[in-house]
Parts: C-alpha cells; sequence; structure tokens
C-alpha cells in the first residue's frame, strides 16, 4: 500500500511511518501535522499532532489533541480523527505524555552512566 493509500490512522500506528499527516479542517483545507504521540487512556487513543505550518490560534511549541473515533455503519467500519476540545482531556493527555517523556529521558539518564562505566 503506497503513502497515498494510507489513511491517516492507519500512518499513525504504523512505527517505521514518520511523514506528516494530512487533515482537513472545516473550510476544507488541507493542514499538515507531525506526529508526536499516541496516548492510550483507558478505552480511548489520543493522539498529538503539531502543525508543521503556523496555524492562527496555536503558538508554534503548541500541538493539539484528536481522539481516534471508531465509526460504525452499514457501510463498515471506519475510524477518524475529532479534534479534542475539552481541556481536562487535553491536560490529562498532556501529563501522560510528559509523564512518558520524563520516564524515556531517565531510562537514556541510566543507560548513559551504565555505559560510561
Amino acid at each position: 500500500m503506497s503513502e497515498e493509500e494510507k489513511s491517516p490512522i492507519d500512518r499513525l500506528f504504523d512505527e517505521d511511518d514518520t511523514s506528516p499527516i494530512s487533515l482537513f479542517n472545516e473550510k476544507g483545507e488541507e493542514v499538515k501535522f507531525d506526529q508526536i504521540a499516541l496516548i492510550p487512556i483507558e478505552e480511548q487513543v489520543y493522539a498529538i499532532l503539531k502543525p508543521i505550518e503556523q496555524m492562527e490560534g496555536i503558538g508554534e511549541d503548541e500541538a493539539l489533541v484528536f481522539e481516534i473515533v471508531e465509526n460504525e455503519s452499514d457501510e463498515g467500519d471506519s475510524e477518524y480523527l475529532n479534534l479534542v476540545s475539552d481541556i481536562d482531556i487535553i491536560d490529562k493527555v498532556f501529563e501522560i505524555y510528559n509523564k512518558l517523556m520524563d520516564e524515556e529521558e531517565e531510562k537514556q539518564k541510566i543507560d548513559k552512566n551504565k555505559g560510561s562505566k
């Protein structure tokens, strides 16, 4: 399957795919994002995506949180990304992300110290 044929959801879950994720805003304009992380919370998975180009109302160092929504219909199951606006959910996603980053940083320090002995 080529890059063009893969859905944004498939690309999010492909660890080897580092190319930008293309989504369309409410005006139908394409917006490209870099994937920062996938964060599972209970039964839901959230994607942290950072706009590649400056977006109105979004700082250069800010990212957006999207939830991966399963859409079950008569035509079959599909998934799509829905922008999260609930500040409590956004805070929880970034809290878990920051904790994971701290743990990874600590692990790297330990591994570095082991290598220098």
